[in-house]
């Protein structure tokens, strides 16, 4: 399984009016069908050139799931917070891939 993080830091002067897009353009991306579920995350680390920094990370089915997000679908949806929000967010991609999982199982 594969995790396609998206952090994003926004200036304070759109932070509700992101928020609110945010919330509309996860199950758009979702809805490509390359990934199965979408957590979105607010870093609770105070950053040095201020604003508020949020985490989406996208839980793709596959490899080739996200690699087919990147050549089918990727360029279209970045495009879109990139033309509402332009210079007031600044955001970078990582890419988890994951090894192992565990969970706490009380009885």
């Amino acid at each position: 399984m594969y995790i396609y993080n998206v952090t994003t830091n926004i200036d304070e002067s759109i932070h509700d009016e992101w928020l609110m897009w945010i919330k509309e353009h996860i199950p758009q991306v979702l809805a490509t069908g390359k990934f199965d579920k979408a957590t979105l995350t607010k870093v609770l680390v105070e950053e040095d050139m201020g604003g508020v920094t949020y985490s989406v990370q996208y839980r793709a089915y596959s490899r080739e799931a996200l690699d087919a997000y990147y050549k089918e679908d990727a360029e279209k949806l970045r495009n879109e917070g990139m033309k509402k929000f332009a210079d007031k967010m600044l955001s970078f991609r990582t890419e988890l891939e994951i090894i192992d999982e565990y969970t706490v199982n009380f009885k």
